[in-house]
C-alpha cells in the first residue's frame, strides 16, 4: 500500500482487538494502564476496560485527575490483577501495529556498505530501501542487522545500524516504490509476531518496547 510520504512512524491501535482482549480478562479488579496504557493511549484504553467491567485502572500520577474527570475510577498505586500481556496481546499478537514508509531505494554492488560504521556490506547485487523509523521512534539499535520488517507482504531484513529516524532494509525480494508501507510488527501479515523477535534480541520486555513505540510515533485508533 502506497501512502502520502511522511517522516514519522504510524502507530495503529486496533480498538476491536483491544475490546476482545479486555473482555477475555474481565473479572479483574485493577488494570495496569501506566505508561499511557503501555503506549496505546490511556483514556481510550481506560474506557474499553471500564466498559467490560474492570472497576479501576492504575495510571501514572499525572493522569489520575484526567481519568476521574471522564468518569473512570483511576488510582496511582496498587497491584494490578489484570494481565497486561493478555490485555495488550504482547508480544505474539499485539493490538498495536507499527508502520513506516519507504523513503527511497538504492542499488548496491558487492562490497557496498550502508549506515553508520559500515556493519553491513552487500555480498551480492541487491536493492535496499531507506525506511522511516529509527531509535528515536523506539526501533531500538539492538535490532540492527537482526530484525525483519514486512514490505509488500514479504519479510525483509534490516541491514546496517538503525539510525536516529531511519533504517535500511534489504528489499531485493520485492519491488517497492517511494511511499510504500512497511510494517515493523503487528497487523495481520507476516510481521504480526515480530515483536517476539524484538524481545529476544533487545533484552527488553514487550511492555517496554510497545510503550516507547506508542509514545514516540503518530498514534491512531482504528476499528
Amino acid at each position: 500500500m502506497t501512502l502520502p510520504l511522511t517522516s514519522s512512524t504510524r502507530v495503529l491501535v486496533d480498538a476491536s482487538v483491544l475490546r476482545r482482549r479486555a473482555a477475555a480478562v474481565a473479572g479483574g479488579m485493577l488494570a495496569d494502564l501506566r505508561g499511557d496504557a503501555y503506549g496505546h493511549g490511556v483514556l481510550e484504553a481506560a474506557r474499553i476496560v471500564f466498559a467490560v467491567g474492570v472497576p479501576e485502572v492504575l495510571v501514572d500520577p499525572d493522569q489520575v485527575d484526567r481519568l476521574r474527570g471522564a468518569g473512570i475510577r483511576a488510582r496511582r498505586d496498587g497491584v494490578p490483577d489484570v494481565d497486561a500481556s493478555a490485555l495488550y496481546g504482547i508480544p505474539s499478537a499485539p493490538a498495536m501495529t507499527l508502520r513506516g514508509q519507504v523513503m527511497s531505494t538504492k542499488r548496491l554492488l558487492p562490497g557496498d556498505a550502508v549506515s553508520y560504521g559500515y556493519t553491513y556490506r552487500a555480498e551480492r547485487e541487491s536493492t535496499v530501501a531507506l525506511v522511516t523509523g529509527g531509535y528515536a521512534q523506539g526501533i531500538v539499535r539492538a535490532l540492527s542487522n537482526r530484525a525483519l520488517v514486512e514490505v509488500g507482504g514479504v519479510l525483509c531484513p534490516i541491514v546496517g545500524r538503525v539510525a536516529m529516524d531511519v533504517c535500511v532494509v534489504d528489499v531485493s525480494a520485492v519491488d517497492p516504490v517511494v511511499g510504500d508501507e512497511v510494517v515493523y510488527f503487528g497487523g495481520t501479515g507476516p510481521a504480526r509476531d515480530q515483536l517476539e523477535n524484538w524481545v529476544r534480541v533487545s533484552g527488553l520486555t514487550a511492555g517496554e518496547l510497545v510503550t516507547i513505540v506508542g509514545l514516540k510515533g503518530d498514534r491512531e485508533w482504528t476499528e
